[in-house]
């Protein structure tokens, strides 16, 4: 059977930057590394919607990013 061990987490911020010639929206990704791995979904976004707060554009969605190593 095989094992995967979490190793690392990323938390990315999606922000809309508004829409493009044709009418579809523009998104910029900020990518924030080192986050623990025993984060809850809570932390992660209480954290996330406190980088928000000093940015100018508008969060979209929050993304957590997982690494894992697979071992049989």
């Amino acid at each position: 059977m095989a094992v995967a061990t979490l190793l690392d987490t990323q938390l990315s911020l999606v922000f809309n930057m508004g829409v493009d010639e044709n009418g579809k929206d523009i998104y910029k990704r900020k990518n924030y590394n080192n986050v623990k791995t025993s984060a809850t979904p809570d932390q992660l976004l209480q954290a996330a919607q406190a980088i928000a707060s000093l940015q100018t554009e508008t969060l979209t969605f929050v993304e957590r990013n997982d690494t894992n190593q697979i071992d049989a």
